[in-house]
């Protein structure tokens, strides 16, 4: 027998996200259907999709932010759409974290503050940490300023930062290089890429830029009845 026989198989990486049949509608109205995904730690996954078809909406259920109408999302091995609010809150802030396309930072509290707020909820508080990410995101110095003294694209680093400051197991990150030229775009996709590949985290990204998609380990499609490889 050859030595490559010879050797043990190796385990296949375990996974942080598994996605049956979900289903999402609006007042009648279906969004999506039939979506099934499965993400291994590790793994970072672009997802495409044109306008309306419910990326953002899909992201929501993940996070148990929306209620899909059926189907299964398990999220580090809970079952996210069978647990109460307060159980749901727990799961987000100890596995997820989540790049918002509208920010959603806090206005009263500092740049650093916000970036810091998953781990004081935690009860983890990592000053350096915090400090570290206001650097690799190109914000040095810039930690006791308001949300309301920054740039768009600034404000958008700022959510990147709070989404992995606690080492999320999954990152859920919703056109987080819509509002940066392309140089300040491809530093923060190595940003996410090192996260992922030195935590073992997962991330689902969703994006309109074909450069963003480029750097995946896979692109998909979403689609009203599922998805499909990009």
């Amino acid at each position: 027998m050859s030595p490559a026989l010879d050797r043990p198989a190796q385990p296949a990486p375990a996974a942080v996200l598994q996605i049956t049949g979900l289903q999402r509608s609006y007042g009648g109205v279906p969004v999506f259907s039939g979506v099934d995904l499965q993400l291994a730690a590790g793994e970072f996954v672009a997802l495409l999709g044109e306008s309306g078809v419910g990326k953002s909406t899909l992201l929501n259920c993940i996070a148990g932010l929306d209620d899909a109408d059926a189907g299964q999302v398990l999220l580090a091995g809970a079952e996210v759409r069978r647990l109460p609010e307060p159980d749901r809150a727990r799961l987000r802030r100890e596995a997820l974290g989540f790049v918002f396309q509208a920010f959603h930072l806090l206005p009263h509290l500092s740049v650093a503050e916000n970036i810091a707020l998953p781990l004081l909820l935690l009860g983890r508080p990592d000053p350096a940490r915090v400090e570290n990410l206001l650097t690799a995101v190109g914000l040095a110095g810039l930690g006791g300023r308001s949300p309301a003294q920054l740039s768009g694209g600034q404000l958008q680093r700022v959510a990147l930062a709070r989404a992995l400051v606690h080492r999320p197991r999954l990152i859920l990150a919703d056109e987080p290089t819509g509002n940066l030229d392309p140089g300040t775009a491809e530093r923060m996709l190595d940003l996410l890429l090192t996260q992922v590949r030195a935590e073992g985290a997962a991330c689902l990204l969703v994006t309109h830029s074909v450069a963003a998609a480029a750097r995946a380990d896979r692109v998909l499609r979403l689609t009203a009845t599922g998805i499909v490889p990009g």
